[in-house]
């Protein structure tokens, strides 16, 4: 285990424990160690989730025109490539710095060229990298304003019973509060964060425009629209209008245009399927409007059974 993996367990442990993190270190070093063994499990048996996936390395790749993936095997982070530096989305866990910088280089960009970060919304497995990232880099973060108080505090204070601690992060500044159909532009790039909330209060999908043979083609990463075991839809006093919410992100994510379907887990859209089917057929597997508009409408549904399940209660 690294250090720095290590001394984040010390302090989600000192959170839950309610002690701070140097009684956690101050305890004798074999009951210091089953707690940490303790943590480990907690942080990995989050439920109904399968993690194994989350840092196992990927091949990166182009997608398409200057867009490239340079994530795990499940936790999807983008680059954008530009004449005057990159821009990354997500920078997942806090272990993830190594495997997307030994990604991005396989495509022989530099690292440290990074200027902007940006997330798909304030769970450790998208945001937990950015403070270490930020460090490497000095690139600048914009964060949606929903999520932006969650990035620079760390998330939540103390764990809910029965949650997995996906809620909470090494804290990272953030540089810029981002609004709904804000723009984000480098090099020629041009980004648009849509706020799809939910999820997250400032879960973002992001959509840009890339060039592939003289085409233009949309690309939309989303957020994430998934109802999370555990999640309050109604009567919810920490997020009254999470429902309300997640009924604006489908709103939102049938509007818009799309010809490549991406999105902040590569299970969202069949990314190792897709992949092995690059350079085959002459045809972009990534270009999929049909799976795109299948999987919205799937993750409607499911918010809604589960909404009309809470509200029969």
């Amino acid at each position: 285990m690294r250090r720095r993996r290590r001394d984040e367990l010390i302090v989600h442990i000192g959170t839950v424990l309610e002690v701070s993190p140097g009684c956690v270190s101050a305890v004798p070093r074999t009951f210091h160690r089953l707690i940490l063994i303790l943590g480990l499990c907690w942080t990995a048996c989050a439920p109904g989730q399968d993690t194994s996936t989350w840092t196992k390395p990927f091949p990166p790749h182009r997608i398409a025109g200057n867009l490239y993936y340079v994530g795990s095997q499940d936790l999807a982070s983008y680059l954008v490539a530009t004449p005057e530096g990159h821009i990354l989305i997500n920078s997942s866990l806090g272990e993830s710095d190594r495997l997307i910088r030994a990604s991005v280089e396989k495509l022989g960009i530099k690292f440290v060229d990074i200027k902007i970060l940006l997330i798909s919304h304030a769970h450790s497995d998208h945001c937990a990298g950015s403070a270490e990232i930020l460090r490497l880099t000095k690139a600048r973060h914009l964060v949606m304003e929903g999520d932006a108080d969650a990035v620079e505090s760390g998330g939540a204070k103390k764990l809910p019973s029965g949650v997995s601690d996906y809620t909470q992060f090494p804290p990272a500044r953030v540089d810029q509060n981002l609004k709904d159909g804000d723009e984000v532009k480098l090099g020629g790039a041009v980004l648009t964060a849509h706020l799809t909330p939910g999820h997250t209060r400032g879960c973002t999908t992001w959509t840009m425009q890339v060039m592939e043979d003289g085409k233009p083609l949309n690309a939309v990463i989303i957020g994430s629209p998934n109802v999370n075991p555990g999640y309050v839809l109604t009567g919810n006093r920490n997020y009254p209008a999470i429902a309300t919410d997640y009924e604006r992100t489908f709103s939102v994510l049938k509007s818009l245009p799309v010809d490549l379907f991406l999105g902040a887990h590569g299970g969202y859209y069949g990314m190792v399927e897709k992949h092995g089917r690059l350079g085959t057929a002459g045809v972009n597997p990534f270009v999929d409007p049909e799976g795109y508009h299948r999987y919205v409408s799937e993750k409607e549904q499911a918010f809604r059974a589960e909404w009309e399940r809470q509200k029969a209660k």
